[in-house]
């Protein structure tokens, strides 16, 4: 939203919620004390019914928003409880979440792939620590490739974030791969045309 130019938070959400007045619209708090972001959460959640206030897992500092996820879940505000990584953190929240209202759980399974684990087996232990919250769906968040839609698919996630980068990919399911290596070397060849390079005999290389 700041790159984009937005000034007024509460402004374009509203605007926002006119557009889209049907479908769950996320929308985060950005306080970093405890007692505010609790604040700023009900102040969110009372500018519509389709609203997951977005909190993270824990502040700045590395306390837990436990208790204000309890809180706030308790008193029947959806949340969708972002910046998780970990399987405990994953059960810490499930743990604070009343099971009768609805939540979210993003778990940041690009940002765990790039850091050397495998994010499926791990996505699959964190479905299990939702078990007993039949109402708080999964979300594999940071997706890097059209893969992943089917990597969360496999861990049984609800839900998956998705740049249009990446929705356009889709476009390629089911492709034939030997007219895909053809388009790929006839991309690599009109790229090379359109340059101007050139290899002249006198620029033979001694060996």
């Amino acid at each position: 939203m700041r790159k984009a130019g937005v000034r007024d938070y509460c402004n374009f959400a509203r605007k926002v919620l006119e557009i889209v007045p049907d479908r769950p619209v996320s929308f985060e708090v950005f306080a970093d004390d405890l007692d505010e972001m609790q604040a700023q959460a009900r102040i969110i959640a009372s500018w519509g019914k389709n609203i997951n206030v977005k909190v993270p897992v824990t502040n700045t500092k590395g306390v837990s928003l436990a208790r204000i996820i309890r809180s706030l879940s308790d008193d029947g505000i959806a949340l969708n409880v972002t910046a998780i990584m970990t399987v405990d953190q994953v059960r810490d929240v499930a743990a604070a979440l009343n099971p009768d209202v609805p939540a979210i759980v993003s778990v940041f399974a690009g940002r765990i792939a790039d850091t050397g684990v495998d994010p499926v087996p791990h996505m699959i232990a964190c479905r299990g620590c939702l078990e007993a919250r039949p109402k708080a769906e999964l979300l594999w968040a940071s997706p890097r490739e059209l893969l992943n839609v089917f990597h969360a698919q496999e861990a049984g996630c609800h839900i998956i974030t998705a740049t249009p980068d990446i929705l356009a990919k889709l476009a390629l399911l089911g492709k034939d791969l030997a007219q895909y290596s053809l388009e790929t070397v006839r991309m690599f060849h009109r790229d090379a045309a359109e340059s101007g390079f050139s290899i002249a005999p006198a620029q033979q290389l001694a060996v």
